[in-house]
């Protein structure tokens, strides 16, 4: 692995880091590169413009690993009131959720049945709620509750990463679920053994689900790509040109404030974009692991610094 991604996904994890770096003016500046506030209602103002770029967009509220089952209590009644906001103001936004903000850590159950009542309720509101996936650890309880969540409802969709040696797997085993999908790298520091460490492998495993997705988009398969990689999206465009899957019958997600002449351009070729927008206080593990996709962001935080 980049020895620049290990440090900063080493710093991702620090416990001081993650108490004093977030109180640097220079770092909350540098920050708004990638994130339009701390709360919702920043969210949903960049969502407008973004619409009128032809772009649909995905929020999600920061934040992992919660210590007491009423704080999961807070972030569900907080993702309810999103999800009522984007309905009485017309937009076209999903909200995307951790596990772990909803109690994983603490009991399974309760994390199951806070997942319903959101599920259920943006349901009503003619939405969806999409899964994050976490660390490695995480993975077999996350689809262990998205497959029971499936055999419910149909506005649930789920995160795979493709950095995991098992996520063929995983994805050969969801497809009969007529499941929705979004196919990232993956941004946590996983041991090798679980996870490939070279970036090319990642890639080429990005690309074999993205081909083993592509003959069942229209078929009960909703697709969505996340990365910032153009020439693997290209890719991927070539091959669903060749199995002749219209360009906006999946999605192509890209992060809020990243490639934005890339997510412009998508739109112009016929390509539905969507743009993942975060939001909360909680935001430097979150932030540390985007450096660390990309590290020559980081001379975006040195120039602030200075």
């Amino acid at each position: 692995m980049n020895p620049a991604k290990s440090a900063l996904l080493w710093a991702s994890q620090n416990p001081r880091l993650k108490r004093t770096v977030p109180r640097l003016p220079p770092v909350r500046r540098a920050v708004r590169r990638f994130m339009p506030g701390e709360d919702v209602e920043s969210a949903l103002s960049v969502t407008e413009k973004l619409s009128t770029l032809g772009m649909t967009t995905i929020i999600t509220r920061l934040g992992e690993n919660l210590n007491d089952l009423s704080e999961a209590d807070a972030v569900t009644a907080h993702y309810l009131r999103a999800i009522d906001h984007i309905n009485e103001q017309g937009l076209k936004t999903e909200v995307s959720i951790k596990l772990t903000q909803l109690g994983l850590d603490l009991d399974h159950e309760y994390t199951y049945q806070k997942l319903e009542s959101l599920i259920e309720h943006a349901g009503q509101k003619d939405n969806w709620v999409w899964i994050d996936m976490e660390l490695s650890d995480y993975v077999d309880i996350t689809l262990e509750l998205y497959r029971r969540a499936r055999q419910r409802f149909s506005n649930i969709g789920v995160c795979l990463q493709s950095y995991l040696y098992r996520t063929a797997d995983d994805l050969n085993e969801l497809i009969p679920l007529n499941p929705a999908i979004r196919l990232v790298k993956g941004a946590y520091m996983e041991p090798k053994d679980v996870a490939f460490p070279r970036k090319q492998d990642v890639d080429d495993n990005f690309m074999k689900c993205a081909e083993m997705m592509l003959p069942h988009i229209g078929n009960g398969l909703r697709a969505a790509f996340g990365t910032h990689d153009v020439p693997l999206l290209k890719q991927i465009v070539q091959q669903a040109n060749s199995a002749e899957v219209p360009s906006d019958a999946y999605e192509i997600q890209m992060l809020y404030g990243i490639g934005i002449s890339d997510q412009r351009r998508f739109v112009a070729e016929g390509h539905h974009v969507r743009v993942l927008i975060s939001y909360g206080p909680d935001w430097y593990p979150w932030y540390m692991r985007r450096l660390a996709e990309r590290p020559a962001n980081v001379m975006f935080v040195l120039k602030n610094l200075f």
